[in-house]
């Protein structure tokens, strides 16, 4: 059972509206009326029995606060789901998985060394990959208008994959 899920994302508004801040844009999108307070080194609150974090450390350290929050709240990895933007995944499509490769996510990797685990919970949101240029260049850039209509289309449709992330399914929306 989850107990804890994560929203990866950056703090900041250079990157509020940014491919890298998918998870951020999907907790505000889920949980608009939250009553949000600072706990871990994130915002926090409590939403249908679960902890609800968003690490307001930067992305790459992202570890830090969900290493707190799993230790206070004495989680195991398997307890705990992380979503984030994924670079393999197109955009529109969401994929719900347990463990796996990081693919170079240094969120991810930071998390999984400060749990001394990849057993936890992946929700991937996709983003694309770029055709040509710089990928830290990409994922920091801001979505494109008909980008954050398709965006804005998955995440109305992915609460199926928060709520039951042990079912490892996917979506799409294209």
């Amino acid at each position: 059972m989850i107990r804890l899920v994560a929203f990866l994302g950056n703090p900041g508004k250079e990157y509020k509206e940014t491919r890298h801040n998918a998870g951020f844009l999907l907790s505000d999108e889920l949980y608009p009326y939250a009553s949000w307070k600072v706990k871990f080194h994130s915002a926090f609150t409590e939403e249908g029995g679960r902890k609800i974090i968003k690490p307001m450390t930067m992305m790459n350290l992202s570890g830090t606060a969900v290493s707190e929050a799993a230790s206070f709240y004495k989680l195991k990895a398997d307890e705990i789901l992380i979503v984030h933007d994924d670079l393999e995944l197109p955009l529109g499509k969401a994929k719900v998985q347990k463990g796996g490769g990081l693919q170079g996510h240094n969120g991810l990797r930071n998390i999984k060394e400060r749990l001394g685990s990849d057993g936890f919970y992946r929700l991937r949101v996709g983003i694309g990959r770029p055709v040509h240029g710089d990928v830290r260049l990409y994922v920091t850039s801001p979505f494109k208008k008909d980008e954050a209509i398709i965006l804005k289309t998955l995440f109305s449709r992915i609460r199926p994959l928060i709520d039951s992330p042990e079912d490892e399914r996917e979506i799409s929306v294209l």
